[in-house]
């Protein structure tokens, strides 16, 4: 007899609980406050704004640096959600405590525009993900997604099952 499948909460419940461990698994990311909301597939990471985030109170403006790793904490987490999400549809158990993220070789920003004291956005996409080298693009708005006011290309190493 054919296997029942799982009502679509559980399924959708399951797959919140791994995101959720993923970003839960990195200090720095509770630090700066980032979180993901998950539509499917898709990521789109979230940096709330907070005072701490200013680098220019002057403007005032985010700070490079907070940018900088909001951007590479995308790229990580959506390399890293992409690979899971085929084992999560496979049926397989994933074990968050296990996993290890990819490692940056390097990272490029592009700072377009000043980053405004308000809530910022960016989205991922893995240009290239092969067993040992992933190249990723991310870009980041606040108020128009067509608007961006930074952006950036990464080259990561990908963890290896024997390490």
């Amino acid at each position: 007899m054919a296997k029942r499948p799982e009502p679509v909460q559980v399924v959708k419940q399951r797959r919140d609980a791994v995101l959720q461990s993923l970003v839960e698994g990195v200090p720095y990311i509770q630090f700066m406050g980032i979180h993901f909301d998950r539509r499917g597939d898709e990521l789109t990471g979230v940096m709330p704004y907070a005072d701490k985030l200013i680098g220019n109170p002057m403007l005032p403006a985010l700070h490079g640096g907070a940018t900088a790793a909001f951007l590479e904490v995308t790229a990580i987490i959506e390399l890293t959600w992409s690979s899971l999400w085929v084992r999560m549809e496979a049926g397989e158990e994933i074990d968050i405590s296990s996993h290890r993220l990819p490692k940056t070789i390097d990272f490029s920003v592009d700072y377009l525009r000043s980053g405004l004291p308000r809530d910022a956005y960016a989205r991922a996409r893995v240009n290239r993900s092969g067993r040992r080298y992933a190249s990723v693009h991310v870009e980041a708005w606040q108020d128009n997604r067509t608007r961006l006011f930074a952006q950036a290309t990464g080259h990561f190493l990908m963890p290896q099952k024997d390490d």
